[in-house]
């Protein structure tokens, strides 16, 4: 299967917007943010969103790269890890839970990799989501931090890596 990256548009992000997690995954519900506001954020350049479709073209996650990829109260300064390009991405609760995550987080790296060429990523993920960490981690990413979420101070995790390395690093 390969995955082909679009400019997110208002259709995708409604679509987006009534996807469901499960229990605990369900901090990752958007429906708790007003649509309008979603579709705005969703739909702003400098937010850099993207559909990530199947050949079938089927939307079966998203990504987004920049501030907006991250949380509230982590330290993102460049003394922190670095210039590092901020990823964000979620894939359709379907598909969730089968061991596809490594092939997604690649697609979004290469792509990610020749749109900016940043000299690193950094991804930043609830603490509790083991699942996705692991997924992170065989891809070459470290933990570089742990903070409280400024808003509930639910707590995070911050993985870094050099965004040249094509493989994850051993």
């Amino acid at each position: 299967m390969s995955l082909h990256f679009r400019p997110m548009d208002e259709a995708t992000t409604w679509a987006i917007h009534t996807w469901r997690y499960e229990l605990p995954y369900d901090i990752y519900n958007l429906a708790a943010e007003p649509a309008e506001s979603l579709v705005g954020a969703f739909l702003d350049p400098q937010n850099a969103y993207y559909a990530i479709r199947d050949d079938e073209e089927e939307v079966v996650a998203y990504c987004c790269f920049g501030p907006d990829a991250r949380v509230p109260g982590g330290d993102y300064g460049p003394a922190a890890a670095g210039e590092a390009l901020d990823v964000g991405l979620g894939l359709r609760p379907d598909l969730t839970g089968q061991g596809q995550g490594g092939g997604y987080v690649q697609a979004v790296l290469d792509f990610a990799r020749h749109r900016w060429a940043p000299a690193a990523f950094r991804v930043t993920v609830a603490e509790f989501n083991r699942r996705a960490q692991r997924v992170w981690e065989k891809a070459g990413f470290h933990q570089v931090q742990r903070f409280g979420r400024s808003t509930d101070s639910m707590p995070f995790v911050v993985l870094v890596r050099p965004a040249g390395t094509a493989e994850p690093l051993g």
